[in-house]
């Protein structure tokens, strides 16, 4: 499985896709979001980071399939 990084996260990874073998893939996006906090434990320092799934934001709860397209969005500021 491959997720996209963007912003901070880009800088947090050092990297613009992680690649997580298929053996450790993640059921839901909250488990998505534990494996990230464990393997990169900089992310705990951010507020609020949204995981897209094919291309919309998803809730903790959604299902992850081997096929998705998933990304982290970092908040994100301006003006």
């Amino acid at each position: 499985m491959k997720v996209k990084c963007f912003g901070i996260a880009k800088d947090i990874t050092n990297t613009d896709v992680i690649n997580i073998e298929e053996e450790n893939i993640p059921q839901s996006v909250e488990d998505l979001k534990t494996w990230i906090n464990n393997k990169f434990p900089e992310f705990k320092n951010i507020k609020s980071c949204m995981i897209a799934v094919n291309q919309e934001y998803a809730e903790d709860e959604q299902i992850l399939n081997l096929g998705d397209e998933i990304a982290i969005i970092p908040p994100v500021s301006g003006g």
